[in-house]
């Protein structure tokens, strides 16, 4: 099975690169997304969260011939937590599959999306380290492939300008109780893009974000194969 992973394309999802490319594109044509059997979109699909720019994006992840489109929202989406039903039908419109705080099984392999983030900015999704306990409880012990908006504490999460590291430490804590576990997918943080896979366990950790700090969308897609 073969993952492609993208995360924070903030609305600039039609001029992303995508690896071959030499410059972006300015065209009305989407980028080529490479071939794959799971589309995966880690949150901050939109800019400031409206059902219109939700509607685009959705549109232009169904327009690609992965079997399975799966998308969680981010700190930017709000449209999901203020429409959450209206959301969810403009996804399913596209064939997009929403999960929030919810898993599918897709081939034998459990995947489970949720998109909270440690507060900052009273933005969408967010929560408190108290209930980020609760909620991330709620990852089913047989998780495989796990996609969450933010990272976790200490990977892929540090933040140069401000020196500090803001993953999640809830959420690193479960990671370590995932015993099935094999990929974890997220964003959030843009200056943490890359994948490694850690020594320990032979978990793989993808910081998908497609936009760099400075908002450009020239990381291109990490594949991953399981």
């Amino acid at each position: 099975m073969r993952l492609v992973c993208i995360s924070d394309t903030h609305t600039r999802h039609r001029h992303m690169m995508t690896g071959s490319e030499t410059r972006l594109r300015s065209g009305p044509l989407p980028p080529n997304l490479p071939d794959g059997d799971v589309l995966i979109h880690a949150g901050d699909c939109t800019a400031s969260g409206t059902l219109s720019q939700l509607d685009d994006v959705a549109q232009w992840l169904g327009s690609y011939p992965h079997k399975y489109k799966l998308l969680i929202a981010g700190n930017h989406d709000y449209c999901f937590e203020r429409e959450p039903q209206h959301s969810r039908e403009i996804c399913e419109k596209y064939g997009v599959i929403y999960l929030e705080d919810e898993e599918i099984a897709i081939d034998g392999v459990l995947f489970y999306g949720s998109p909270w983030t440690p507060t900052f900015r009273c933005m969408s999704f967010n929560a408190s380290e108290e209930k980020m306990f609760e909620l991330r409880a709620k990852i089913p012990d047989a998780v495989e492939v796990l996609i969450t908006h933010g990272p976790p504490l200490g990977i892929f999460d540090f933040v140069p300008q401000d020196n500090l590291r803001v993953g999640c430490y809830p959420l690193l804590v479960r990671i370590g109780e995932l015993l099935k576990l094999k990929v974890h997918v997220f964003g959030h943080i843009h200056e943490g893009y890359g994948a490694q896979r850690r020594e320990s366990d032979g978990v793989k950790f993808v910081n998908a974000s497609t936009c760099t700090a400075r908002y450009k969308p020239i990381n291109p897609p990490i594949i991953i194969d399981l």
